[in-house]
Order: C-alpha cells, then sequence, then structure tokens
C-alpha cells in the first residue's frame, strides 16, 4: 500500500506523549498498516482507527477515514469500507479536498478489492464531481486574488524615463481581496504545475503596504508537486507562523517544492519563489523592502541558499535546524555582508551537529556578519514540532518588523561561480574571468566538521567520527566588492571580465556626472539619465517599486 506521507510521524516517539489521544491512536494505526504483511496487521491496525473514530468523534478527519476504508477493503468488509468512504466525503474539516484519495492515481492500487462492487461508480461519480466543482471554485478565487494591481500600469502616458518611474513609485491602486486565503496554481514548466498558499492578514487593507515571509518546507526528496493546498497548511508545524503572522500584519506564503522542483537541490526549481514573489507583487500591495524567507530543514537549507545565491529580492532569511550549504555550487559565506540570517540550531540535530554550528558561529563573527544562531539544547532535528519551540517565532516576527532591505548600501561584496546568479543589488558579474589569476583578497573560507549525528537501529542518537569540508566548490569563481560615495564609485574586482554597475536617484545626484573606478583605473565618468526602457523592462522583470534602476553602467575589466 502507498505511504501516506506525513512528515515526521515515524521519528518522533519522544513527542507523542504531549500529543492528542486521537493523534496518537491514528499515528499507531497508520504504522502498523505500513508494517502489515498480512490480513491480521490490517485488522490490528483498523481496530485501532475505529478505537479512535468512537472515542474522539469530534477530533476524526480525512486521513482517518480514508485510511480505515482502504483497510477494509483490503479485508473485503465491503459495506465498512463504502460507510467509510460515504463519510469522508460528507467531511467538511479538511477544507473541501476529501474527495482527493478517490481520484488519485493510487485508486485502482488502493481500492482494488472495491473496483467490481456496484457501489464503486457512484461514489467515484460523487467525488469526481466533488473536485471538479472544488477545481472550479479555486480557479475563480485565483482569479480575483490576481485581478487588477501593478499591470494596470499605463506606460504610455510617461513621455520620458523620470514620468515612468513617477508612475511605479506613486501607484498605489490595488484592489480590495475577498477571501484572506489564497492557492494558487503556479506554472513550473510546460504542462508541470505546482503551488503556492498565500495567508493574507485578516484586516488586509490595500491601500496599505505588508511584509511577506515565505515559508520553504523541508523533506524535499519526500514531496510532490500539487497544483492546489488547502487550510490545513497554517497548522501542525506552522500554527506558530500563523499565530505571530496574525499578530504582526505579515503576509504568509507557502509554495509547494519536489525532489526535482525546490529550493535547494537541483537547480531547476531555485527560480520559484522569486517568480511566486513577482507573481504576487502585481496583484497585492507587498512591501519590496520587507520579503522574508524561512524554512525547516531542507526548507531553511534553501532559505540559506537564496542568501548565497539570489539575495536581491529579499530582506532577510531564517531557519530552523538548517544545514547552511549551497548544493549546486560554491559557498560564499562572504555574501552575507549584504544581508542576514537568523539561525535557530539544536544540539541533538542529525542534520547539522553543533559542533559545525559553533565553527560557523566563529567565521560569521570574524567577517563580522550579521548572523545569530540561537541554540536549544535537548531538542531534536524536528524541534518545531514541539510547543517548547515557540519561544522562537516572536524573535523573529520582532525581526522582520524591524528589518528592512537597504538596496543601496553605500558598500557591497558579491561572489559567484555561475553569472545567472550574479547580480546583487547594484552590481552584476555579467562574464568571469576564471583563467586569471585570483586576487590575493580572494580566498575561500571553509573549515572542516570533524562529527556528524546519526541514529542507529535503536532508535538513538549516537556520533559518529568523520573529517569532511563544510562547504564544496566545483566551480572557480568570480568577485566584485566596492562602495559609493558623492557619486564616485571605487569597485575592485578578481577573476572578472564584464560587470554592470545599476543606478538609482537614491543613490547619486542625477544633476552630476558619476565617476566609476575598477581596481584603481577610470572606468568612466558621464552624468546618469532616466533610461526609460531600461526603467519599464528592469521593474517587468521584478515588479519591485522600491529599487528601480535608472541607468546602467557596462564595465569590460
Amino acid at each position: 500500500m502507498r505511504k501516506y506521507l506525513i512528515i515526521g510521524i515515524l521519528l518522533i516517539a519522544v513527542c507523542q506523549s504531549k500529543a492528542q489521544s486521537y493523534a496518537k491512536l491514528a499515528d499507531s494505526a497508520l504504522r502498523i498498516m505500513w508494517n502489515a504483511k498480512d490480513t491480521v496487521g490490517y485488522r490490528k491496525s483498523l481496530n485501532l482507527y475505529e478505537k479512535a473514530f468512537r472515542l474522539y468523534p469530534e477530533k476524526i478527519n480525512s486521513l482517518g477515514f480514508y485510511k480505515a476504508a482502504v483497510l477494509a477493503g483490503e479485508l473485503k468488509d465491503f459495506d465498512k469500507a463504502f460507510d467509510y468512504l460515504e463519510r469522508l466525503l460528507a467531511l467538511n474539516k479538511d477544507i473541501n479536498t476529501t474527495w482527493s484519495s478517490l481520484t488519485s492515481r493510487y485508486v485502482n492500487s488502493e481500492y482494488k478489492n472495491l473496483l467490481l462492487d456496484k457501489r464503486w461508480p457512484a461514489i467515484s461519480e460523487k467525488a469526481q464531481k466533488m473536485k471538479a466543482s472544488f477545481l472550479k471554485a479555486l480557479r475563480d478565487k485565483q482569479e480575483e486574488f490576481q485581478s487588477g494591481g501593478l499591470n494596470n500600469i499605463d506606460f504610455a502616458k510617461a513621455k520620458d524615463g523620470k514620468q515612468a518611474y513617477q508612475l511605479i513609485t506613486s501607484f498605489q491602486d490595488f484592489q480590495y481581496k475577498e477571501a484572506n486565503n489564497y492557492s494558487i496554481k503556479f506554472r513550473v514548466i510546460d504542462s508541470t504545475y505546482t503551488s503556492y498558499f498565500v495567508s493574507l492578514p485578516k484586516s488586509y487593507n490595500p491601500k496599505k503596504s505588508y511584509p511577506v515571509l515565505f515559508f520553504l518546507h523541508g523533506a524535499v526528496q519526500g514531496n510532490a508537486l500539487s497544483e492546489y493546498q488547502n487550510e490545513t497548511i497554517l497548522g501542525d508545524w506552522n500554527r506558530y507562523y500563523t499565530k505571530y503572522a496574525a499578530l504582526n500584519d505579515v503576509i504568509m506564503v507557502y509554495p509547494k517544492g519536489s525532489k526535482q522542483y525546490n529550493w535547494m537541490n537541483p537547480d531547476q526549481g531555485f527560480f520559484m519563489v522569486p517568480s511566486m514573489l513577482k507573481e504576487m507583487k502585481q496583484s497585492i500591495n507587498i512591501d519590496d523592502d520587507k520579503v522574508f524567507i524561512t524554512g525547516h530543514s531542507n526548507g531553511a537549507t534553501g532559505s540559506f541558499s537564496y542568501l548565497m545565491k539570489q539575495q536581491s529580492p529579499f530582506a532577510g532569511f531564517y531557519g530552523f535546524n538548517t544545514q547552511p550549504k549551497v548544493r549546486t555550487g560554491g559557498t560564499f559565506i562572504r555574501n552575507i555582508l549584504n544581508r542576514s540570517y537568523f539561525n535557530v540550531s539544536t544540539d541533538e540535530d542529525y542534520y547539522y551537529p553543533p559542533e559545525a554550528n559553533d565553527s560557523l558561529n566563529v567565521i560569521m563573527k570574524r567577517i563580522k556578519a550579521d548572523y545569530q544562531d540561537h541554540r536549544y539544547n535537548g531538542w531534536p532535528h524536528w524541534f518545531p514540532q514541539f510547543d517548547e519551540s515557540e519561544p522562537v517565532y516572536p524573535m523573529i516576527f520582532r525581526d522582520i518588523v524591524t528589518r528592512n532591505r537597504n538596496a543601496f548600501k553605500p558598500t557591497i561584496y558579491w561572489e559567484c561561480d555561475d553569472v545567472k546568479y550574479g547580480k546583487a543589488d547594484w552590481v552584476q558579474i555579467n562574464q568571469l574571468d576564471t583563467i586569471a589569476k585570483p586576487a590575493d583578497w580572494h580566498q575561500r573560507i571553509n573549515f572542516n566538521i570533524y562529527k556528524l549525528l546519526s541514529y542507529n537501529k535503536q532508535d538513538s542518537l549516537i556520533a559518529k567520527d568523520t573529517l569532511v569540508k563544510a562547504f564544496n566548490f566545483p566551480r572557480k569563481s568570480g568577485v566584485i566588492k566596492g562602495s559609493y560615495q558623492n557619486n564616485v564609485f571605487h569597485l575592485e574586482t578578481s577573476s572578472v571580465k564584464e560587470i554592470t554597475v545599476f543606478i538609482s536617484p537614491k543613490m547619486v545626484d542625477m544633476g552630476k556626472p558619476v565617476t566609476v573606478f575598477v581596481n584603481g583605473v577610470k572606468k568612466l565618468s558621464r552624468k546618469p539619465i532616466y533610461n526609460k526602457e531600461l526603467i519599464i523592462s528592469g521593474f517587468k522583470d521584478t515588479y519591485d517599486r522600491k529599487v528601480i534602476w535608472v541607468d546602467e553602467f557596462k564595465i569590460t575589466i
């Protein structure tokens, strides 16, 4: 039988004593079902489910009825199986997707003993109709969410670049939304789709701009893309994000990734979060300087990867139980100097050992990074599942409330080994020159990890000696660093062939020439302009109303 994925169910023996009784019984029934080798195991599992239903009827969820129906079918108790299917479809507490197990690709295997029963066509048709109705309502709701907004800017009214700039910065014509929660279907590639779930503050006002926090889920290897999500995403492990987002008027966003398309590895899905943000900005009033990313486990590694590879749209980064490492290239730690990272670590984490976090903390302090590591002792990798994790969330949301992106910071550092990720705020590496000898100051930062934690066959956490490098560097990289003041830019490069410097009126006096020195050599000096074509094309790439580049200087090294 197919294993219905519930993150962490098999790992959390210690937390079961803190769970509700229905959950303990249902989780035990599910594990027995997974391990059953014959009808004896199936009967034992079904008996536990029925005990949970009998003792806690108000707690019954769709997973319980779904698995009970499958078990009854395996035991050839057809009357009971169809009774549970009818009760499953009648449930409304799971946001109207109770039909999903009857319309999935696993129907023929999970309900194989029911397919020839005369009641099957009727129950199957009922589920298909429910699905069709649900998907239509979802499409209508998405259309309402995406109506109006930045696409209404009429750039034909702008006679020059300065007016185009003013049209963007002054825009406030967003529409009210009929709901607070939206599941948005998102095109990944060709006919492949996933979704992201948007939860707006209850008091959402389109005249006001709001912070946004993306939560990236973990276990990307065990997840699959889904064209819709529902409000259940707001509970369980995410319950404290929901609670404190509501208290602080923060928009929460939950993308759905998979083994192939995610924010960690491979690279095919890395575009998704920035692209989802771009879609949202067209429809709702987002504060461009207050967009953040958080996550747990693989999701926290994804958050850290955006910090290292594509940080420009975001103000800050957070992660629970992070493995701070870029899986698709080099981990260029100094890139944090333009932003920040808030890490939550535990001393019993098999994903990343506490000694490695200690070593990273020393490095972050040495390079004067805006980096926090909050260590919680006595807790495993799945720390967010426990109620004792709650004190972390007020700290995260206090940071969100007080932190703003500064895309015009007068100093910058950026390193990359792939020019696809060559842009950071006002500089961009267009071409690398990895044949050239690197500058003396262009040196890699790395450290050794000597111990890793893992679970043995007795589910005991043990430490194993090892010797691995914290970061991999599969390719040579290039670097640009520098500063500007009073219309003068001083930049240094290493292993770089071509760069672009972007100009904003918030950085320079537009009425005076801008002079750029690269590696001590004066490369150009001219008065910046409001380049209408650049302004409009750049805006449509990001729909950012606060970071608008009005001119650019391309420089060959």
